[in-house]
């Protein structure tokens, strides 16, 4: 039998550990983004971001483990793009709603949300398992699932305070921040992806000042 407690520092390890992470991920993507454009929420929207975020950023890792650094950065610049798919889309949603402000419903958010934070936990728990064995990327992953749990925690408050008020602007306020928040990581990862290809053409004997 596997003992849980036993330090996970293999490759192999670890590339497994963080793919279930990414298919996590992943999966609540589609649960919490088909919710959101059902019952109208934004914060619920730009949150889905986070774990199609999380999804890449997890992806990226298995992929440095096993990919040349070139092809690792080309990857990385994908998965930016991809990104921002969603962030956009809930901007937009955004402005949409602005002029029409109806709140969601509250106990559908609320419910989504709560599952949003079982997921981030879990995930959570799974990375600091090996947070100090997969150098500063699954650093940063344990500290993005952390994270993204107190997120969803305030997207819950926010339920309450949407059930209060009866109006759909604390959804749209928050949503607007998570937004920021998501295309700041997106410009993130894009920017770890371009040192990345910097570093593979300085290795290959190249001029990583040529653009050419």
């Amino acid at each position: 039998m596997t003992d849980v407690g036993a330090p996970v520092t293999t490759p192999a390890k670890l590339r497994t550990i963080v793919l279930v992470v990414a298919a996590l991920n992943l999966a609540y993507f589609f649960v919490e983004v088909s919710v959101a454009l059902a019952i109208g929420s934004v914060a619920l929207l730009a949150d889905s971001v986070d774990f199609l975020e999380d999804t890449a950023v997890n992806v990226i890792i298995a992929l440095a483990l096993g990919l040349p650094l070139a092809k690792r950065a080309t990857a990385g610049k994908i998965m930016a793009v991809i990104i921002c798919a969603p962030a956009v889309a809930a901007a937009w949603q955004a402005f949409v709603k602005a002029g029409d402000p109806s709140p969601p419903d509250v106990p559908l958010l609320a419910i989504t949300a709560g599952g949003a934070a079982v997921v981030n936990l879990t995930c959570a728990l799974i990375l600091a398992r090996i947070r100090s064995h997969g150098g500063s990327m699954t650093t940063a992953a344990f500290l993005a699932a952390r994270n993204d749990v107190i997120i969803n925690v305030v997207i819950i408050a926010m339920a309450g305070v949407t059930a209060w008020t009866m109006s759909g602007w604390p959804d749209i306020v928050l949503g607007v921040v998570i937004i920021l928040l998501n295309l700041a990581a997106a410009k993130e990862v894009w920017e770890v992806a371009e040192s990345e290809t910097l570093a593979a053409r300085a290795l290959a004997g190249e001029d990583p000042e040529d653009d050419d």
